[in-house]
């Protein structure tokens, strides 16, 4: 088993070489970078970006430079006007200055030794924003998955053996539906019904927790951030649980129609412990082995529409507006670190599957 790690070790580098590479061509080369970015704000409202990238609060900073200069041609679009010295100011601050190529490897040299530096347009560490960011992600992603865990695996058992019958099909319909109702309309519904549209006002529309958090009891902080995560996570859990309760249904009558099963019953044991005492295992070991990347896949996507109902600033919102402001720092960052972390987990699900039925030996197949 340890040789077939190091090889998924080992390529993971040119996969991540590979992703972060298309990526750089796709982005760093699209108009409007963060230099269009920071022309725009001048031209238009200014301060936001200006203040990061001039080094100082407001007009102080902006007098380093003529920005009201000779006309000067520049590649950069709504640039006319503006100083050259300012520009290559601002070309220098984002890294602008370089060739492409030294641009790319040193953003992988530092990416190696997780040195992601600063955003451009927030002062702030892109590690330290996206820690600032985590706990709602953390909370979406967590909760989600065990929620919609714990309803699909038994419905999805309990259909597989009513399998046919009324319950099998009114359920059936029930999670086709659900399924094909978008997250965000559903969260908007909730939203007009329980928040306080046009109904009901139970639920809070805003974070994680109230304002007077820090001085509840422990008991009420944990009434608290419930209250806050129940309309999001309703919304969500709606058409998530739909897949995997499919799934086990058709995983558990894959194993019942098996020949082992005959014989068991056979033997003259009873349908529960044919069920969980041989079925179980064989059948369960594709949903236990997709726990964790159906986890980090709820950790990291998916969300984006639900923060912003919801107002809940999460890494999803994040990503969102870094792309919207050319915040290429943190959009590269959490690319590199949300791939690296995607391929780890493939890792961890093969390593779960030999875990879970030790007849299955990828050391005997080929990579």
């Amino acid at each position: 088993m340890g040789a077939y790690i190091l090889r998924r070790l080992l390529l993971m580098i040119p996969t991540l070489f590979g992703i972060m590479a298309v990526s750089f061509v796709v982005i760093q080369f699209a108009p409007g970078g963060p230099v269009e970015q920071v022309i725009a704000r001048l031209q238009g409202q200014g301060g936001g970006a200006m203040d990061r990238v001039s080094g100082g609060g407001g007009d102080a900073g902006m007098q380093t430079f003529d920005t009201s200069g000779g006309g000067a041609e520049s590649r950069y679009r709504g640039a006319q006007g503006l100083d050259p010295a300012f520009i290559a100011q601002l070309e220098k601050q984002f890294g602008f200055d370089k060739p492409p190529l030294e641009r790319f490897f040193g953003m992988l040299w530092n990416y190696i030794r997780f040195d992601f530096g600063e955003s451009y347009f927030r002062d702030i560490s892109v590690i330290d924003l996206i820690i600032e960011k985590m706990p709602v992600s953390i909370s979406l992603g967590l909760w989600l998955t065990l929620i919609s865990y714990a309803i699909s695996i038994p419905l999805g058992i309990r259909k597989a053996v009513k399998d046919g019958s009324a319950f099998d099909i009114w359920t059936s319909g029930i999670v086709i539906v659900g399924y094909a109702i978008p997250g965000f309309l559903f969260a908007i519904l909730l939203m007009v019904l329980f928040a306080g549209g046009s109904f009901f006002d139970w639920f809070p529309l805003r974070g994680l927790t109230s304002e007077n958090w820090d001085g509840l009891s422990w008991p009420m902080k944990i009434l608290d951030y419930f209250w806050h995560l129940a309309l999001p996570l309703t919304a969500m859990v709606l058409s998530a649980f739909a897949t995997t309760t499919l799934l086990t249904k058709n995983s558990f009558l894959d194993e019942i129609r098996k020949q082992y099963v005959v014989t068991a019953r056979a033997k003259g044991l009873t349908e529960r412990q044919v069920l969980y005492g041989h079925v179980f295992r064989n059948a369960m070991l594709i949903i236990i082995a997709g726990f964790p990347g159906a986890f980090i896949s709820s950790f990291f996507t998916g969300a984006l529409l639900i923060e912003t109902i919801f107002s809940l600033d999460g890494l999803g919102l994040l990503g969102f507006r870094s792309i919207l402001d050319r915040d290429y720092a943190v959009v590269f960052a959490t690319l590199y670190i949300f791939s690296l972390m995607g391929l780890l987990v493939g890792l961890l699900s093969d390593l779960i599957y030999t875990w879970v039925d030790p007849r299955i030996d990828f050391e005997r197949r080929d990579v």
